[in-house]
């Protein structure tokens, strides 16, 4: 497990309490009460610390190297039936924005969403989560084979932006975004929308419009992150902590400005520290969001979700 720079703490008392562990094992002394005195003690630091987190130590948490991607949610809540799509029929096949069919029950579901790496090798062959216009046009395709035959669509957003190269702008990153946008407002299908780590940009929007929009606790959802808001105000990355607090990115910001629909709470710790839970409650979210939009008629859905982004941002002085 690798710790970030205000879990130390937590770390420590870890580490006290496999000592304590060990020196039980290979003595005879009874340390059973030390033991718990140490396990009391870590549960109260993991409060305190995880109850009081800065917007800039919630990005930081969802961009935790052990934090689950993508592919780790979809494998988790669909196991077997989940079945891989590739390409957008035009360009090639984005390794950044994977999607596919899969099952939660006996409900088949289309899942779109971006993929980060987990070492170097793997983050270049994801492009660090950052798509492409063909990337885009791959969920687009997908998104419309799904309205076809009447399955739901889940996207899961985790991305630091669209990828911003001289290639993308030729191939028509601005365009393929906006095209998703006006595309997924007319959907005929429900659409379920959940950020599992970071949130920025156009890139974020581009598989991010849906009837019901979930923000996992430790993640972060903004127009651009906090160190490019830094490094544009202030010419340095050092303000970053004052940019995420001004931003107003976290779940809780974003649920008093009525721009996401729900919190999804994470284990303590954060979703690494507790993997099976966090997919679990995951699923949970998506059966129950689906179960109750099943209920409207294609033309109640498009509706709502119109009026619901019509009324972003409208004030009433």
């Amino acid at each position: 497990m690798e710790y970030l720079d205000f879990e130390l703490p937590i770390k420590e008392l870890e580490d006290q309490l496999d000592k304590c562990i060990v020196i039980g094992e290979e003595s005879d002394v009874d340390v059973s009460e030390t033991c718990k005195q140490i396990e009391k003690k870590l549960e109260e630091t993991r409060k305190e610390i995880y109850k009081n987190l800065t917007p800039w130590q919630r990005v930081q948490l969802s961009r935790h190297p052990n934090r689950p991607y993508t592919l780790d949610y979809i494998r988790a809540i669909c196991g077997d039936t989940f079945l891989e799509l590739h390409g957008d029929r035009n360009v090639k096949d984005d390794k950044a924005m994977i999607g596919g069919l899969g099952k939660i029950g006996d409900q088949s579901y289309m899942f779109i969403g971006q993929q980060k790496g987990y070492n170097t090798k793997t983050r270049q062959y994801r492009n660090f989560g950052m798509a492409n216009p063909e990337g885009y046009r791959k969920a687009l395709r997908l998104m419309k084979s799904a309205e076809k035959f009447g399955i739901p669509v889940v996207t899961l957003i985790d991305t630091p932006g669209a990828y911003p190269g001289i290639e993308a702008e030729e191939r028509g990153q601005g365009e393929a975004i906006a095209r998703n946008i006006l595309e997924m407002t007319r959907l005929e299908v429900p659409i379920i929308v959940a950020i599992i780590g970071e949130g920025a940009s156009g890139g974020a929007l581009g598989i991010g419009v849906g009837d019901k929009v979930l923000m996992l606790e430790n993640t972060w959802y903004s127009v651009i992150s906090p160190e490019s808001c830094s490094s544009i105000l202030w010419r340095s990355w050092e303000f970053k902590e004052r940019a995420a607090e001004a931003l107003k990115l976290t779940a809780s910001d974003m649920k008093k400005l009525k721009l996401i629909d729900e919190i999804v709470k994470e284990p303590a710790g954060g979703a690494h520290t507790n993997r099976e839970k966090t997919f679990e409650i995951f699923k949970n979210k998506i059966a129950a969001h689906y179960e109750e939009l099943q209920k409207l008629s294609p033309k109640e859905l498009v509706k709502q979700r119109m009026e619901k982004y019509a009324n972003m941002g409208v004030f009433n002085g």
